[in-house]
């Protein structure tokens, strides 16, 4: 497991259980073991994959254009405290 918790299946146990790249796949808790299941759906392939990753895409950016716009902009620091930042570091 990755430090951020990606895990990596080994080439060969997903060709033995024809789990192709870009196929969905679930993990289910059962007690004290971890079963990793597939997908439902068929793997995307090709084009299609490209097209719903692209939309995605687009969809996550629209997200964050709406919340770049609706968050508050931070407010300037004062332009007099009273002091400067050197003066903190004199002894």
């Amino acid at each position: 497991m990755s430090s951020k918790y990606q895990i990596t299946l080994p080439r060969d146990l997903a060709r033995s259980h024809r789990i192709e790249p870009g196929e969905q796949v679930f993990f289910e808790d059962a007690g004290s073991a971890i079963y990793l299941r597939r997908g439902k759906s068929e793997p995307c392939s090709g084009a299609d994959a490209l097209t719903e990753n692209l939309g995605r895409f687009d969809a996550a950016s629209e997200r964050q254009a709406v919340r770049d716009r609706t968050w508050p902009v931070a407010a300037e620091p004062p332009s007099d405290r009273g002091w400067t930042r050197e003066e903190l570091y004199q002894r």
